[in-house]
């Protein structure tokens, strides 16, 4: 069961909607359409199918974070589209090959959540915060895992945010934990980080807030705002 919903630019393929929604994005470019995210195994059948029906080829695939119920599509998708470059952060790029080791400098905490250990693809382009892929402006937002990475399309401030936000279940930072969706709370590294790349996104302006589970929330600046409030003032079963 999937849902599509289109905004401007941007399309939002759900897959699971009511009930563990796992989202996909479709962004229109000259050149064809650029993927943000693969969902689950399944989930590659219907971006192919939704892909023909927006009539424009995939082009590129665009990672938000390497998570399974985000990378879990990536294999099967690079069969059929074997030409089609794959982006990712530089810093999750390791976790997609499943090492959870941690670099010196960042928090002492364990990554968290599912890291793929038998997706075989591996990324052609590096990202870093700053880089642009097309029309979107690649932001670092760590927290969620410590290469997080959200997208700005610069044309219509649409924000593709990954899990550094959920709006499923009420909208909340990532490892702020929504006790009718609290899977990616649970699923988060580092509650402070997340903080701090919540503040980093809310000062990009966004017209309309769209990220890996639940739907997209237009004119969110002030929902994000007290989402913002909430994560400080709340306790979590996350550390850090």
């Amino acid at each position: 069961m999937s849902k599509l919903v289109t905004v401007n630019t941007v399309s939002q393929l759900a897959f699971l909607p009511n009930v563990f929604p796992v989202n996909c994005y479709l962004v229109e470019e000259q050149d064809g359409l650029t993927l943000i995210d693969t969902g689950m195994s399944f989930s590659a059948k219907g971006i192919l199918q939704t892909a023909e029906r927006l009539g424009q080829p995939i082009t590129r695939i665009v990672l938000t974070h390497a998570h399974l119920d985000h990378v879990g599509g990536l294999d099967l998708l690079k069969e059929a589209l074997p030409d089609v470059p794959v982006y990712i952060s530089r810093r999750d790029a390791l976790l997609l090959e499943g090492d959870l080791s941690l670099l010196p400098e960042e928090p002492n905490t364990p990554i968290r959540g599912s890291v793929p250990t038998k997706v075989k693809t591996r990324a052609d382009v590096l990202l870093q915060d700053g880089d642009h892929v097309g029309s979107l402006l690649a932001i670092a937002v760590p927290g969620h895992t410590p290469g997080s990475m959200a997208f700005l399309d610069t044309r219509n401030r649409i924000l593709i945010a990954g899990d550094a936000f959920q709006t499923r279940g009420g909208i909340a930072v990532s490892g702020k934990v929504k006790p009718w969706f609290p899977f990616p709370a649970l699923a988060t590294w580092c509650k402070t980080e997340a903080i701090e790349s919540a503040r980093k996104l809310i000062e990009l302006q966004p017209a309309l807030l769209a990220v890996g589970h639940g739907p997209m929330l237009e004119q969110p600046i002030d929902a994000i705002r007290r989402a913002i409030m909430e994560a400080e003032a709340a306790p979590s079963l996350v550390q850090h």
